[in-house]
C-alpha cells in the first residue's frame, strides 16, 4: 500500500504493524480534534458575532459539560498510555531462545559479532523468521541503533549494555542509521540489515568462521589468568562462574543483583564496584587493558558456562600460590603502554594458626 510513498518505510518485522497501528491512531485522533475545534471556533464566531448578539450573555458554567470535556480526553489518553505501554514492553522483552548479536557503535561505524563467530562492519546478516536480540554498547559516545523498516530504535551507551530485538518477516536489504548526533560525520554512520532466507543465511554463516564468540572468550579467560581464581571447584578465590549467568547474586553490602551482561562487563572492568558476598576485593581492574571485542568474548564465555556449551575453566596455578592475574599487554587489545600497566599483586597466604 505504501510502497510508492518514499517517506514511509517498508514494514518488515512483526513489531512494525503494532507501531504503525498506534501511529495512525494518534494521527487520526489529532486530525479529528483539530477539525472539530476549528469547526467549533468558526461556528461560534459566526453564531455569536456582534451583529446578532450586541449584548453579551453571561454563562455561569455547566457541571455536566465540564465533566464531559474532562472525562473524554482522560479516557483517550489512558487508552493511548495502555496501548503504548504494551508495545514498549513487547519491544523491551525479547522472547526466550532468540539468537544474539553483539553490536559496538563507534565513530562512525557499526561493528557486529555473531555468537557463531562471524564479524561484520556496517552490515548485519540475519535470518528471516527468527527472533534476533541485539546486545549493544558504544566505544566512545552515545549512538542510537535505528532500523526504520523494523520500527525499532534503541540508544547505544558507552560503559554499559543496552538491548533491543526484532523478528524480520521479509527478505531484503534495509537501512540502518545512527539516530543520535554523535559528531561531525554522524550522517555517514549508516549501514544495512540484510535479511536472508534460513538456508541462505546458513550458507553465509558457514563460511570463514574461525571459532565461536564463546571460544574466543575462553582463550582470553585462560590467557589473562581468570581461571586462577574463577575455578570450577570450591578452591578458587573468586566466585564459581558455572551456571552463574542470569541468576541472582548476593553482594557483600546486602544487595541482590542479576548476573546479566551488564553485570559481567562491570565485574571485568570495575570489579570493586559490586563484591560478591563471601569474597574479598582482590580482583585487579581490566579497564583499558581489554578491547571491546575481548570483553564481549568473555561475556559470551560466561554465558556459555551457564548453559553447558563451553569448556570448564582450567586452573593455571594452585589456589594458594599468592599471585593474582593481571591482563598482559597483547596485540590487538586496547592495552595501555607497559609503563601504565598494573603490575601483578602479590598476596602472602595467611600462616596456619599455631597448635596449642
Amino acid at each position: 500500500m505504501w510502497s510508492n510513498l518514499p517517506l514511509f518505510p517498508a514494514r518488515a518485522s512483526t513489531m512494525a504493524g503494532h507501531v504503525d497501528a498506534l501511529y495512525f491512531a494518534l494521527v487520526a485522533i489529532t486530525a479529528f480534534f483539530t477539525i472539530l475545534i476549528s469547526v467549533l471556533i468558526l461556528y461560534f464566531a459566526i453564531r455569536y458575532r456582534k451583529g446578532r448578539n450586541p449584548q453579551a450573555t453571561q454563562i455561569h458554567g455547566s457541571t455536566a459539560l465540564e465533566l464531559l470535556w474532562t472525562g473524554i480526553p482522560l479516557g483517550i489518553v489512558m487508552i493511548i498510555f495502555v496501548w503504548s505501554s504494551v508495545i514498549f514492553f513487547m519491544q523491551t522483552r525479547p522472547p526466550k531462545g532468540a539468537m544474539e548479536v553483539y553490536a559496538v557503535g563507534k565513530q562512525w561505524m557499526w561493528k557486529f559479532q555473531h555468537t557463531e563467530g562471524q564479524r561484520e562492519i556496517n552490515e548485519l546478516h540475519v535470518p528471516m523468521g527468527r527472533d534476533v536480540r541485539m546486545v549493544m554498547t558504544s566505544q566512545d559516545v552515545i549512538h542510537s541503533f535505528y532500523v526504520p523498516a523494523f520500527r525499532i530504535k534503541a540508544d547505544v551507551l558507552p560503559g554499559r549494555y543496552t538491548s533491543t530485538w526484532f523478528h524480520a518477516t521479509e527478505p531484503g536489504r534495509y537501512h540502518l542509521f545512527c539516530a543520535e548526533y554523535c559528531g561531525t560525520q554522524h550522517s555517514g554512520m549508516v549501514g544495512e540489515v540484510i535479511v536472508m532466507e534460513q538456508g541462505d543465511y546458513d550458507r553465509w554463516a558457514a563460511g570463514g568462521v574461525d571459532g565461536s564468540l564463546a571460544s574466543a572468550g575462553e582463550k582470553s579467560f585462560q590467557q589473562y589468568g581468570c581461571s586462577m581464581c574463577h575455578r570450577a571447584d570450591a578452591a578458587g578465590r573468586g566466585p564459581n562462574l558455572i551456571g552463574a549467568f542470569g541468576k541472582p547474586v548476593l553482594l557483600d553490602d546486602g544487595r541482590t543483583v542479576t548476573a546479566d551482561e551488564s553485570y559481567i562487563r562491570e565485574s571485568i572492568l570495575n570489579p570493586g564496584v559490586k563484591i560478591v558476598s563471601g569474597f574479598k576485593n582482590i580482583m585487579p581492574t581490566f579497564q583499558g587493558q581489554l578491547s571491546e571485542e575481548e570483553v564481549i568474548g568473555l561475556v559470551a564465555y560466561v554465558k556459555a558456562l551457564g548453559n553447558g556449551t563451553a569448556n570448564l575453566p582450567i586452573p593455571v596455578s594452585e589456589p594458594d600460590s599468592g599471585v593474582y592475574p593481571v591482563a598482559p599487554k597483547s596485540e590487538g587489545s586496547a592495552a595501555k603502554s607497559d609503563k601504565t600497566a598494573t603490575p601483578p599483586v602479590k598476596v602472602t597466604p595467611p600462616k596456619p594458626a599455631a597448635k596449642q
